[in-house]
């Protein structure tokens, strides 16, 4: 997900600790004036702290997805994408409180970043979390990060099939994963030939994600091989992640076009361009996120779309809620497409034209 120095479970551990379901925390705080944050959708007092799939504020969803489609009598096309909640997006809150949180809000399931949270990386655990909270397993993250060199095995491999068998067991359709670090040598030389061959072995889909050159300074470096961008080589699938694309200075539409119908997973979050790794909100940085989920839905995409964003900085436990609200708000109103237009009906044949009218021989 992020590289060194970033924020989110790659910047640190955290808290390492998760707990069954029936031990599952409740969210706790109180609210807290933010004058120096955008005004988010308030909790109102009067009812309880329960959110709807889009949250407070924005509950017009079906006036605001019919809008100018409503208005020329046309449909508004919605595809079977599911929108997902990443459990390190709840950081530094555990994976248990994401489970919790992705129920409560509406999401559609999650993605289950392996790290070192013990949860993450116990099916069982994870399994007793999905049907207690009623939400599926969409996703694994593989760990593959910096701080999860040890995670499961420190063979890549070792961790790969893992990750497999994971998301086999728990009914998830996609594993998400990384290029090699450069130093990893051997790994990074059978990486192309290795995912295309576990690809082949499991319908789950091996997701190689992009990733973005390391920089400090004027100084730039290569830290993943073969590269950071995976669209040089013939992946079977492909998972977009915007933030990434803001720390690479790439367009990401240019590269969502380059994976064409080989992109399966998206990781949405924006960013600003900074050399951090910033995982914003979507809508508060540069990235084109809305205009992706309508192309997304207009092209009747059927894959995952993941919010992988960072609430670290969030005071407290209802403010990290609302901003994961605000997310799915977001996700929810931009992934929808007006239908194609109907074909205008035939003009009706004009007097004396037709086989059967007065000038008829």
């Amino acid at each position: 997900m992020r590289g060194p120095g970033l924020v989110g479970p790659a910047a640190r551990p955290g808290r390492p600790g998760g707990r069954a379901p029936a031990l599952a925390r409740p969210a706790r705080g109180r609210d807290r004036d933010r004058t120096d944050r955008p005004v988010r959708a308030p909790r109102r007092p009067d009812r309880p702290h329960t959110l709807s799939p889009v949250a407070d504020g924005a509950e017009n969803t079906a006036e605001r997805l019919s809008g100018e489609a409503a208005r020329q009598g046309r449909a508004v096309g919605v595809p079977a994408a599911k929108v997902a909640l990443s459990t390190a997006s709840v950081y530094p809150e555990n994976t248990a409180a994401a489970f919790e949180i992705a129920g409560r809000l509406g999401y559609d399931g999650v993605e289950v970043m392996v790290w070192t949270d013990p949860v993450s990386q116990d099916v069982e655990a994870l399994r007793r979390l999905s049907d207690h909270h009623g939400v599926p397993v969409l996703a694994v993250h593989a760990p593959c990060l910096l701080i999860t060199q040890r995670v499961w095995s420190t063979d890549p491999w070792t961790k790969l099939v893992k990750a497999r068998s994971a998301a086999e067991r728990l009914g998830a359709s996609t594993v998400v994963v990384h290029p090699p670090f450069r130093w990893q040598r051997q790994y990074a030389r059978e990486f192309v030939r290795g995912i295309q061959r576990m690809g082949g072995e499991t319908d789950v889909r091996f997701a190689v994600e992009n990733m973005y050159p390391w920089r400090y300074r004027d100084r730039e470096v290569a830290a993943y091989a073969p590269a950071w961008d995976p669209t040089d080589e013939d992946y079977p699938h492909f998972t977009v992640d915007l933030s990434h694309a803001a720390t690479s200075r790439t367009d990401a539409l240019a590269m969502v076009d380059r994976m064409g119908d080989r992109l399966a997973h998206v990781h949405l979050a924006d960013g600003s361009g900074s050399a951090k790794d910033e995982h914003l909100i979507p809508g508060h940085g540069t990235q084109p996120c809305a205009e992706l989920l309508e192309r997304l839905a207009a092209g009747g995409y059927d894959g995952h779309v993941v919010l992988e964003v960072s609430t670290r900085r969030a005071p407290g436990p209802v403010e990290r809620e609302a901003d994961l609200a605000e997310a799915l708000a977001f996700t929810r109103l931009n992934l929808a497409a007006p239908a194609p237009a109907p074909a205008p009906a035939p003009a009706p044949a004009s007097p004396g034209l037709g086989t059967n009218g007065p000038d008829a021989r």
